[in-house]
């Protein structure tokens, strides 16, 4: 049996996964605001899937969004602000008297997606979350690569590349203090606001809106396409992964998998520009079921 949650900004999701990979139990939760709070939950949900499914507490995985480094064992660069400076894994360990995991949430992205997702059967799996963040996961024959600095597939806060000067560079303020970072202009709000305006930050109905004409919503889907194409171009330069699977609310955007590749020879240094391009298989599940595997290669 394998457990995993994904601690998401607003929600906290445990399931436990049967050794055919069948989803024994699954739940859903609010995510609180306080770090010791965080705690309490993720022990209540471990404690409370321990005593339904009558199993000894087990190892678990956990996917957050940001990591632990190497250096301090502390967490760093989590959007939910609370969990940085802390030690997740040895305080969550501690409290239940069992070994805890934790990744990056789009590492458990692609850990799901290489197993029995969008990404199953192929060698190289490059996984992105296209969200209210942007990151990205890189299995390679079904191992997680996280680097020496476990910072492998921090492809939001990569440069946009070839960008347009004026329109595009030096480009938008990101949060880590870097300018024209990827997550600036391919996240869901960055989308939102180019369509709607400053401070909008929802992107939901933009390609219906572009269906019906919308020249604002049209013009902002043509860039987010053009800027994730060469995005991907550079990715294919320097990995050329056999598949590449998109998560997040943004990969909902179905035109994306047809404007994409065709944008991409422009870009891609070689006689051919191939890119197999797909949607998460689990769809926002992804995360939960990666957490779950991270004991796997044990």
């Amino acid at each position: 049996m394998r457990i995993g949650i994904d601690l998401g900004g607003t929600k906290t999701e445990i399931v436990a996964l049967d050794d055919g990979g069948a989803v024994r139990l699954r739940r859903r939760t609010p995510t609180p605001g306080d770090y010791d709070s965080i705690i309490d939950t993720m022990a209540g949900l471990v404690e409370a899937a321990s005593a339904e499914l009558s199993l000894p507490l087990p190892r678990l995985g956990i996917g957050i969004p940001g990591s632990l480094s190497p250096a301090t064992g502390l967490v760093r660069n989590a959007n939910t602000q609370c969990l940085n400076g802390r030690a997740l894994d040895r305080d969550l360990a501690a409290r239940l008297g069992r070994d805890v995991r934790v990744s990056n949430d789009a590492n458990c992205l692609a850990l799901s997606e290489a197993a029995d997702g969008a990404g199953a059967g192929y060698g190289t799996v490059f996984a992105v979350i296209l969200g209210t963040g942007v990151g990205a996961g890189l299995v390679v024959q079904g191992r997680l690569l996280e680097g020496l600095n476990r910072v492998a597939g921090e492809w939001g806060h990569t440069p946009l590349p070839w960008s347009k000067p004026g329109e595009e560079h030096p480009g938008p303020r990101c949060w880590c203090g870097l300018q024209g970072c990827l997550e600036t202009f391919l996240c869901g709000p960055a989308l939102a606001a180019d369509w709607k305006g400053e401070g909008a930050r929802d992107a939901g109905g933009i390609e219906a809106a572009a269906a019906t004409g919308d020249a604002r919503a049209v013009a902002a889907l043509e860039r987010h396409a053009s800027r994730l194409a060469r995005a991907l171009a550079a990715t294919a330069n320097l990995l050329d992964p056999d598949v590449v699977v998109l998560g997040g609310g943004l990969s909902n955007l179905r035109g994306l998998y047809a404007t994409v590749p065709a944008l991409l020879p422009r870009y891609v240094f070689g006689d051919v520009a191939r890119i197999n391009l797909v949607p998460a298989r689990h769809g926002d599940s992804s995360g939960v079921f990666g957490a779950a595997r991270l004991w796997d290669a044990d």
